[in-house]
């Protein structure tokens, strides 16, 4: 067993995830209120580590490479990366904490269903809603990194990245909601199901 876990650390899909939670600190370090150039910094490193997400999945098919250990990393890189750059901009002043304190305590209590549903057998699937969620939490958050105005190319409209960014988060707080309420739904008719008061459709 240890060898076999050893192997799969070893391979690039999940050298590509660790590498991704790796770089997270980076991120962090970098987030600065009067520096836009720091800001930048971090803003590409973030993009950096976001994009790798497509290839760890893009290399793990493509040199089939699955593993169970990367089932658990992937979506946990995914959440740390959200949680800490939420809470660490908290500190910065750059979202308010009611915000983070929401999306976080959805995030923890459906995790928590999960382990439940999988300790008892059952399988609750991810929504659409859940990946919408996911999808515009890292745009947000992008958007909160970069912080500052910027005009647009080629024209004197400036874009302020900061409402751009809550303005996302705000977006992803709905689909956090409705994604959450899938998943109780979800979870209690796999319940039923195996209890044999709801036939499988």
């Amino acid at each position: 067993m240890p060898r076999k876990l050893s192997g799969e650390l070893a391979n690039v899909p999940n050298l590509i995830t660790l590498f991704r939670i790796a770089v997270i600190p980076l991120v962090l370090l970098f987030i600065d209120n009067a520096s836009p150039t720091r800001s930048f910094i971090a803003t590409l490193i973030y993009t950096t580590a976001a994009v790798s997400d497509f290839f760890d999945g893009y290399f793990a098919r493509k040199l089939g490479q699955t593993s169970l250990l990367g089932r658990f990393l992937d979506p946990l890189a995914d959440k740390i990366m959200v949680m800490a750059t939420l809470v660490w901009m908290v500190e910065h002043e750059r979202v308010p904490a009611w915000l983070v304190v929401v999306l976080l305590a959805r995030e923890l209590a459906i995790t928590g269903l999960r382990a439940i549903a999988s300790s008892e057998g059952l399988e609750v699937s991810v929504s659409d809603d859940a990946k919408m969620k996911t999808a515009l939490q890292m745009v947000g958050i992008l958007g909160l990194i970069i912080h500052f105005e910027y005009p647009m190319l080629f024209t004197r409209i400036t874009v302020n990245f900061h409402k751009v960014g809550m303005a996302t988060l705000y977006m992803s707080l709905l689909f956090s909601v409705f994604s959450a309420v899938q998943y109780v739904r979800l979870f209690a008719e796999a319940v039923a199901r195996r209890d044999g008061a709801v036939p499988a459709e």
